[in-house]
């Protein structure tokens, strides 16, 4: 079932600590004069759990470099305090200097992350390079995790057997109900929620704005910026067996 962890996933990587996060290069929304990015929160509470946890974290964008930050999640969560003390560190730093996916070898990362924002359902979805990594990634041990609007990443993320990553696991995802709440339905390029389930996922919504995280065999998503927190807390779980 999807709630059964095997412990002998990760010996092969035994002793490797790094996490792979995966950022939009994409600052607006497509067709309309609305900028976007990626979402910090969505960012900062992973990071702030794996970076406790004794993990190192490398960024990787699909056109390297600047990886624009989602303005209006800065001042959303202004009196957010992982957020703020992550807006002032040097770590995010790093985010204007993010590596271009053919730079990354994926043998060195025992999971990788793909981080929300609306800004990635434009540029992430269909990009080869970043699909091979994350095959490669899951197919030798290690976790796929993704949150909000992060799973646009892995919907087509196809591995060795030609078969969905996806395909027949429980997951979930930014709602077509929480798409409606925030007036952008008919400004994305296709719904998260209806693309995870046409890949043969079995998706499962909360309410708006509740967190909801899944974990379907090393399949871990989270729904929304709520789930952003148990997210990485289910990362490190999974992990540490």
């Amino acid at each position: 079932t999807c709630t059964q962890i095997f412990t002998h996933l990760f010996l092969n990587m035994s002793g490797q600590k790094k996490v792979l996060f995966v950022v939009t290069s994409n600052g607006v929304m497509h067709g309309t004069d609305k900028t976007t990015g990626w979402y910090l929160p969505e960012l900062a509470h992973p990071y702030h759990v794996l970076h406790k946890a004794g993990y190192q974290v490398d960024y990787v964008s699909p056109m390297g470099g600047k990886a624009p930050i989602d303005d209006g999640s800065v001042k959303n969560f202004s009196a957010d305090a992982v957020c703020a003390d992550f807006l002032k560190s040097p770590e995010m730093e790093r985010l204007y200097v993010t590596k271009h996916p053919e730079e990354i070898n994926p043998t060195d990362y025992v999971a990788i992350l793909y981080v929300g924002g609306h800004g990635p359902m434009w540029d992430t979805p269909d990009n080869a390079a970043l699909q091979r990594l994350c095959a490669q990634i899951y197919e030798a041990g290690g976790v796929v995790a993704a949150v909000c609007h992060g799973p646009c990443g892995i919907v087509n993320v196809k591995l060795s057997d030609g078969k969905y990553l996806i395909d027949g696991k429980e997951v979930t995802g930014f709602s077509n109900a929480e798409e409606e709440a925030v007036g952008l339905t008919q400004v994305m390029p296709f719904l998260l929620e209806d693309k995870m389930k046409e890949r043969g996922a079995r998706y499962h919504a909360a309410a708006n704005w509740q967190p909801n995280v899944l974990v379907c065999e090393r399949v871990v998503t989270g729904q929304n910026p709520a789930s952003a927190t148990p997210l990485g807390e289910a990362i490190v779980k999974l992990l540490s067996l």
